[in-house]
C-alpha cells in the first residue's frame, strides 16, 4: 500500500455500514462512493458477521464491486 493511500485510509471516516442485510445490501452504495473518492471505509457490524471473518466479508464485497481491499483492521475494511 502506498504511503498516500495508507494516509487516506487512516484518515477516512466510516461511510458504509454492513448490517444484518449483509454485503448485498451495500453493493450499490459502495460502488457509488468509490466513483466519488479514492478510499471508502466500511464497518461490518456484528449482525453482518455471524460466523464469518471480516476479511472474508470484505473480499466478497470487493469482488461484487470490482474494488480492492486496501486494509482490514478489526471489523472495518478500507476499499479503493
Amino acid at each position: 500500500m502506498s504511503e498516500d493511500l495508507a494516509k487516506q485510509a487512516h484518515e477516512a471516516d466510516v461511510t458504509v455500514w454492513v448490517g444484518k442485510a449483509g454485503v448485498e445490501s451495500v453493493v450499490d452504495e459502495l460502488a457509488d462512493q468509490l466513483d466519488d473518492r479514492d478510499v471508502v471505509k466500511v464497518k461490518f457490524l456484528r449482525s453482518a458477521r455471524g460466523s464469518d471473518e471480516t476479511e472474508d466479508l470484505a473480499a466478497d464485497l470487493a469482488d461484487r464491486v470490482g474494488a480492492n481491499v486496501v486494509d482490514v483492521r478489526g471489523n472495518t475494511a478500507v476499499f479503493n
